[in-house]
């Protein structure tokens, strides 16, 4: 029986053959000149949900930030540093901050929401991580409704939250100043449906969400 380290290694060997086979031989060089990528993707870290490939994407097309449930901390440098060069260096124009369903993230946020906040919730990563989206899911009295519905509605409220929070960066701000058509979307992706679902909350710059 093989390693997963030896599995991951057999399936890019598979993976590599495949590509060269449908894109052609000289993909990867041409792929290694550079990259200009037309959407950057905002989401989960989570396993169901990789990108290029729910995307039917080709190495190159997507520009990539993923953490655990999808925030976007107006605080975090790395996920604004991602947004800044994604704009300013790529000239990447299409945003799409993504959540997804049976996410971990939110269903943590939705239980701990309905518990007293312990004293010591901010001395792990994971809970200092979390807490804005706790107390999401505590503003939105989601005890009235069931269960998979009050995970699906976080879910939606958290990538709203996101997307506002994306666009009040300098970077998204200067960018409409100077007259760039940078959209910023907020999607959904249904694990149990394989689909990418539009909330319909894009933001331009002559909108706002």
């Amino acid at each position: 029986m093989q390693s997963t380290p030896q599995r991951m290694f057999s399936g890019n060997s598979e993976w590599r053959s495949f590509v060269e086979q449908e894109m052609g031989p000289d993909f990867f060089k041409d792929l290694a000149k550079g990259q200009s990528p037309k959407l950057l993707w905002i989401g989960c870290a989570d396993s169901r949900v990789p990108e290029t490939i729910v995307m039917a994407a080709k190495p190159g097309d997507i520009f990539v930030h993923r953490n655990i449930a999808n925030q976007f901390h107006l605080s975090d440098d790395s996920a604004r540093s991602v947004l800044t060069y994604a704009v300013d260096n790529l000239n990447v124009q299409t945003i799409a901050v993504v959540g997804h369903t049976k996410c971990g993230g939110a269903a943590a946020c939705l239980g701990a929401s309905r518990e007293p906040a312990p004293e010591n919730a901010g001395e792990t990563a994971l809970g200092r991580w979390l807490g804005p989206m706790t107390e999401l899911a505590r503003n939105l009295d989601l005890d009235t409704i069931p269960e998979d519905q009050a995970l699906d509605k976080l879910v939606e409220e958290n990538v709203r939250a996101q997307v506002a929070n994306v666009i009040k960066t300098d970077t998204i701000q200067n960018a409409w100043k100077n007259g760039k058509d940078v959209v910023v979307h907020g999607w959904v992706f249904e694990i149990e449906h394989g689909k990418i679902r539009d909330l319909g909350i894009s933001a331009t710059r002559n909108s706002a969400v």
